[in-house]
């Protein structure tokens, strides 16, 4: 007898994983892919598309013929600010743009110029720090003004997520979690897309937006509609408590959300690194982002060299020391223009005063949590519970000296394994069509249903 299954594939810039559940949320197989970077038509390093797709589509099409599974849904979650565009026949026309390819100063100049109200009015507006190609709208003008030959033949531009949904769904849907990541799109005093996005007519390009996290229903199996990883990542914490919390997620960016904080952003809090995410109903979440964990690899890397001690030298560190004013000399490198201090310039942090790789180390921990806690006040309301996930959440140093920050409240590890695998899985079977017993979504005018019933919002068409 087959044991039935869901599935998620969680997308990273890195690591891209295929991740099964039982029926209990437990984790019973996981697969890994690493796809390696390619060139995008000016020579900027990109995801692989087409291998990504072909990963995707094999292991779905494995995954629908396995001799001891049976598929009862999937959904899907990855990194935000990145789009697939799609020609008239459905398939990927352009490549994967990475959001670190700069914009070009002249068409963010032009298009800043062209908004009815001032950059940091904009920024309020539309919860989105200036922060060139990673707010995606600006990816799709970007298109228009500098290859607008291509920009005229895309028919969709779908969010990575939703793409990954559409492979195996053939439906073309947005959801709220990717276009309310500092995408520039969204206007969240209007509830809607931003003027700038139809006077440009960028909203003929969007699929659809809707708040159900069904996509279809094909041969039985729930398809989600995806969502971005960020939110992802807080669903099973949600899922799990009543109390107010605070989720410090951390890896590469360290991003602390807080989903019981929707207070508008004002200038100053976006000029230091702070955004609103939205559900996938459409509700604002404040959040603030530090660019930590690149320090932290920067900055151990650096130690280990100085000291020609292993790269892995401080996983064997278990006890923090108490702070003292030497950490205050702690400078970063990576953080300039972001996190909470972005006027701050990069510097190169001074280790000849360190005897040691550890003690070092000690202080490096110490200057980032002194970094990261500006971040984190930010946003925090005096929550009582503050959770930690990712590489950080396995750090002892880093636990110990945050608790030590917040003697009232309780720092706390849910050891939520493939937490944001699991949020896609959580998130998907909150969708409607575990109601129903026939397909939701299309019907013979290719009209998305949902529309009609009122679980999506037909914004932007």
């Amino acid at each position: 007898m087959k044991k039935s299954v869901y599935a998620v594939f969680d997308i990273g810039k890195t690591n891209k994983k295929l991740i099964l559940f039982d029926e209990n949320q437990q984790i019973i197989d996981e697969e890994l892919h690493i796809c390696t970077d390619v060139l995008d038509d000016d020579g900027f390093p990109c995801d692989h598309l087409p291998r990504l797709t072909e990963w995707v589509q094999s292991h779905w099409n494995q995954l629908r013929h396995h001799p001891h599974y049976t598929v009862k849904g999937v959904n899907f979650t990855a990194y935000g600010a990145s789009w697939v565009h799609l020609g008239a026949d459905g398939q990927p026309m352009l490549p994967l743009y990475n959001y670190l390819k700069p914009m070009p100063a002249e068409i963010e100049a032009q298009f800043y110029a062209s908004l009815n109200q001032s950059p940091e009015e904009f920024a309020a507006d539309t919860c989105s720090p200036r922060l060139g190609l990673l707010n995606s709208g600006l990816q799709l003008y970007w298109l228009k003004y500098a290859k607008p030959e291509k920009y005229a033949q895309i028919h969709t531009s779908l969010h990575l997520p939703n793409y990954l949904s559409y492979l195996i769904s053939g439906e073309k849907f947005s959801d709220f979690t990717s276009i309310g990541c500092h995408t520039a799109l969204w206007d969240y005093k209007r509830n809607d897309y931003h003027e700038w996005v139809r006077r440009e007519g960028i909203d003929e390009k969007l699929a659809p937006l809707t708040r159900d996290s069904i996509a279809s229903v094909v041969d039985g199996i729930l398809v989600g509609v995806g969502l971005h990883d960020s939110t992802s990542a807080v669903m099973p914490y949600l899922a799990e408590n009543d109390e107010p919390f605070v989720l410090v997620s951390t890896g590469t960016w360290s991003v602390t959300i807080n989903p019981f904080n929707s207070n508008s952003l004002t200038p100053e809090l976006l000029r230091r690194d702070c955004l609103s995410f939205m559900t996938p109903r459409g509700e604002a979440t404040r959040a603030a982002r530090v660019f930590l964990g690149r320090e932290h690899d920067f900055q151990v890397e650096r130690i280990a060299a100085h000291f020609h001690v292993k790269p892995d030298f401080y996983r064997s560190i278990v006890l923090a020391r108490p702070y003292d004013e030497a950490s205050a000399g702690f400078r970063p490198a990576c953080m300039a223009g972001t996190g909470p201090f972005p006027d701050q310039p990069a510097e190169e942090w001074d280790l000849s005063g360190f005897r040691t790789a550890s003690d070092a180390y000690q202080h490096l921990m110490h200057g980032l949590i002194n970094i990261l806690l500006e971040s984190i006040h930010l946003v925090w309301q005096g929550e009582k519970t503050i959770f930690v996930d990712g590489g950080f959440a396995r750090n002892p140093l880093f636990m110990q000296t945050l608790s030590w920050n917040f003697p009232k409240a309780e720092i706390r590890t849910l050891e939520v394994p493939q937490a944001t695998a699991l949020g896609a899985l959580v998130h998907l079977e909150q969708g409607e069509a575990l109601k129903k017993t026939q397909p939701l979504f299309t019907d013979e005018d290719d009209m998305p249903l949902a529309a009609v019933r009122g679980d999506a919002a037909p914004v932007g068409k």
